[in-house]
């Protein structure tokens, strides 16, 4: 056998070589050299799978560690990429809007079943509207008393929280209760709102996440958070470095249940505790997209800051050289400038430039942008606008490719998205926020109540029901989609509630005013239009009389 080894047994024994198999008895190898692969997904012997090795982690350890960075690109690409920022504002303003409005709608059913109150529709009508009133007041304070900071309405945190969310990939609001305030000015309620930079929430002392502390959140054993650390400043700020070094241990709810913490992010995977922002699965290709634009502007600005110049067939030193000497070839040089500038060649008012024997004027061609630019840039910009949810004329603006019908399917998919974002935005930071305010004007005694009804802590849930109105979807067509929904609340497939939310609009609201302006028609002796009840009012039991023969 020479110097070649051999494995032995026990007993001393050459073994034999055995292929590895799977349990049914298929070989791992097929082909010479070369591993079978059931699946080609797992495969790391292609040219697409060999450096293709990602690592399998948890959320939190794919996230934290790498979260300052992202979101740091994320913001840079927002500030100085108008598509990135663009596409953000298309769909803040599609999903908070100006105003993210209050549509109470308590559980009486709930309340009733809990309690055996005498809870029924018509106190949930009285007690949404009272609600809605006092939120109003509260929420659009001039003093902005409900902003721990008194700068914004309870719209505008929305929105800041909203934007947080979408570019850092979470939002944190701060619930504080100010006794002080209430009295001053217009403060009816201590309850107030801080909308805090995610970046603050983080390990104390930038420590490494543990078993009960995952990027400033603590958990408990099963995973429910049980405390915020947030940092006193900016973790950059040079004027509160001392403070920036300093993190205050916020609790998620007191022992009285009163919630402190308003902490949301979409959740990606299980066992979640940070979020992502929207722009990160395209972040490379937003950037790359972006660096793309500025260079064909550069070119194109280059090639036209050098639009002519002039040729001459002789050489410089032979010049010189004809005319014995530096000083007589500038004194030519000056000749040439006092003639064209004394007599200058004109043609209809414009001058022409002379040119000495010779000379000739030669203009730059630029080939920029490139031939493929605008295709390549509507693709790449497809690729973003998928990731973001939304149409690709929502981010481009440019409408020059769109007909009746792809716009209207494009913006029926996008809509599905936005609402969904808002959705989930009020579910995670706005009914929260209202719930936290719902409870102290309860505990007032602001709002009507039933004999026997229980306290806000035992049926938070159910008082505190509600949807947020939104901004208008808009029509692409005003004159079908409208006849669209009548034929569909004709049909009993929507209500005046529903399509009057999708235009952002309280459909009480829109029948308190059409009751008003239908009394004003009548008491100003103006006949009613078609929507006033102009049909009804003319319409009678008998049948058309037949027209007369002439």
């Amino acid at each position: 056998m020479g110097n070649e080894l051999s494995i032995v047994d026990a007993q001393g024994n050459p073994m034999r070589r055995q292929r590895a198999e799977y349990p049914n008895g298929m070989p791992l190898t097929s082909g010479v050299g070369r591993w079978f692969f059931p699946y080609q997904a797992a495969d790391w012997q292609t040219q697409e799978m060999g450096n293709w090795l990602p690592w399998i982690r948890s959320p939190d350890a794919e996230i934290t560690q790498f979260r300052d960075r992202m979101v740091a690109r994320s913001r840079d690409q927002v500030r100085n990429d108008g598509r990135s920022s663009g596409a953000i504002t298309r769909i803040l303003d599609n999903t908070v809007g100006a105003s993210l409005r209050l549509s109470a709608m308590p559980d009486y059913r709930a309340l009733r079943l809990i309690s055996g109150a005498a809870f029924d529709i018509q106190w949930a009508k009285e007690f949404a509207s009272a609600v809605e009133a006092r939120w109003r007041l509260f929420s659009n304070d001039l003093n902005h008393y409900n902003d721990v900071s008194r700068q914004l309405t309870v719209s505008q945190q929305l929105r800041l929280a909203l934007r947080h969310k979408l570019i850092d990939g979470e939002d944190l609001v701060v619930n504080h209760w100010k006794p002080e305030r209430i009295g001053r000015g217009a403060a009816q309620y201590a309850t107030c709102y801080l909308v805090v930079d995610p970046d603050r929430l983080s390990n104390p002392m930038q420590m490494v996440d543990t078993r009960h502390l995952r990027g400033g959140v603590e958990i408990d054993d099963d995973g429910v958070p049980v405390a915020y650390h947030i940092r006193k400043a900016h973790q950059n700020d040079w004027y509160n470095a001392v403070e920036s070094m300093e993190w205050e241990r916020v609790i998620a709810e007191d022992d009285d249940g009163w919630r402190r913490v308003i902490h949301d992010y979409e959740r990606d995977r299980a066992g979640q505790n940070r979020g992502i922002g929207v722009f990160v699965p395209v972040l490379a290709h937003a950037k790359m997209l972006a660096r793309y634009y500025g260079i064909e502007l550069q070119a194109a600005a280059l090639a036209a800051s050098i639009g002519t110049y002039v040729t001459s067939p002789y050489d410089p030193s032979e010049v010189q050289d004809a005319i014995a000497g530096d000083q007589e070839l500038k004194f030519y040089q000056s000749l040439r400038k006092e003639w064209n500038d004394e007599r200058p060649a004109m043609f209809n008012g414009v001058r022409v430039p002379a040119l000495a024997p010779g000379e000739e004027i030669k203009a730059v061609s630029s080939d920029h942008p490139h031939n493929g630019f605008t295709e390549f840039v509507h693709e790449m910009q497809g690729c973003v606008a998928s990731a973001l949810g939304v149409s690709q004329e929502q981010v481009t603006q440019d409408w020059t490719r769109t007909t009746y019908s792809s716009a209207r399917s494009g913006l029926l998919e996008s809509w599905k998205t936005l609402v969904r974002r808002r959705l989930e935005f009020s579910a995670g930071t706005a009914t929260p926020m209202y719930a936290v305010w719902l409870r102290e004007s309860m505990e007032n005694g602001e709002l009507p109540l039933p004999s026997g009804a229980p306290d806000f802590i035992e049926a938070a849930t159910a008082y505190a029901g509600c949807s947020w109105l939104g901004p208008a979807r808009g029509w692409v067509d005003p004159v079908k989609e409208p006849q669209g929904s009548i034929l569909k609340m004709d049909a009993a497939l929507t209500t005046l509630k529903q399509e009057a939310a999708e235009q952002g609009s309280d459909w009480e609201e829109l029948l308190d005013q059409r009751q008003i302006e239908i009394a004003e028609f009548k008491r100003r002796n103006i006949p009613l239009p078609e929507w006033g009840g102009a049909e009804m009012a003319t319409r009678t039991d008998e049948p058309p009389e037949e027209p007369k023969a002439a």
